[in-house]
């Protein structure tokens, strides 16, 4: 039997559930869609939404005891990506699926963190906390290099639906607005700390070729861009300070290589499964 956890956190947040006119959680043509429908500049936040969500301790845990990191961190971005393409572009039932298997998937990930305190996959906190990370690098990566000019009434309404995706995972007290955001963020730094465990997956996320043959010239710069996106105070913790010659550089680099990386993905493996999904 299909998990509900979807429908329930949409009725509870917007009301409904679903329409005739809209099988899927968001819209045909809604802002969700069209963000995480544009690869790159959801690759480009996808990286940077891994490097924030690290300096937390307890999220740092859980890849450090429970994942492959140092033979497949491409495989994480990938299974991320998979996740946020069903849960965008699916219907209610595959997105359900998703997310009941992420559910499973989260009731064995536990453990103790480096200074003894015991984390869960599954604690609401550390929920919000991968979730604010995503959606605020993808949001930051679409207004960089699609949309600058995106109203802060549209940017307050990708956090108000997104929540809803975050709150079936199990997510509680989830930011939905840039205001929320923002301030909790804010709230946040305290906890967070880089140290060697820290560094040494960025090494490896850094150091981590992208599988597609095609993409992998572009793979470096697209590290660099998710660098480029993280907030000032982040780049200082992880050291990853950037020159402004730098930035400049990573991201005229993105948006001349933007055409040729869309000509690619448009052939492939991920905008095939975009196809199939949006003609369920």
């Amino acid at each position: 039997m299909t998990s509900t956890f979807l429908r329930d956190a949409m009725v509870q947040r917007l009301g409904q559930a679903r329409t005739d006119q809209n099988p899927g959680p968001f819209p045909r043509d809604g802002l969700v869609r069209n963000l995480h429908g544009d690869f790159t500049p959801m690759m480009c936040g996808g990286i940077s939404a891994l490097l924030l969500q690290m300096l937390h301790p307890l999220a740092l845990a859980g890849i450090w005891d429970h994942s492959r990191f140092r033979e497949d961190m491409i495989g994480r971005l990938r299974r991320t990506s998979d996740f946020i393409a069903t849960t965008s572009f699916g219907t209610f039932e595959q997105a359900e699926a998703a997310i009941a298997r992420v559910r499973r998937v989260h009731e064995y990930v536990k453990g103790h963190a480096a200074d003894g305190r015991p984390y869960a996959a599954d604690d609401p906190d550390l929920l919000v906390w991968v979730h604010v990370a995503e959606m605020s690098r993808f949001l930051a990566a679409h207004l960089r290099y699609r949309n600058p000019h995106l109203s802060h009434t549209q940017q307050d309404r990708y956090f108000f639906e997104t929540a809803c995706i975050a709150e079936a995972l199990g997510a509680r007290n989830v930011p939905d607005s840039r205001a929320a955001v923002e301030d909790y963020l804010a709230r946040t730094r305290p906890e967070l700390i880089c140290d060697a465990r820290t560094k040494e997956v960025i090494e490896v996320l850094l150091d981590a070729p992208p599988r597609n043959l095609v993409l992998r010239p572009a793979g470096a710069l697209f590290m660099q861009a998710g660098i480029d996106l993280l907030p000032d105070w982040a780049n200082e913790m992880l050291e990853l300070r950037m020159s402004r010659l730098k930035r400049q550089a990573v991201r005229t680099g993105i948006k001349s290589a933007m055409p040729m990386i869309s000509r690619a993905v448009r052939s492939g493996a991920y905008r095939r499964a975009l196809e199939r999904l949006q003609q369920k």
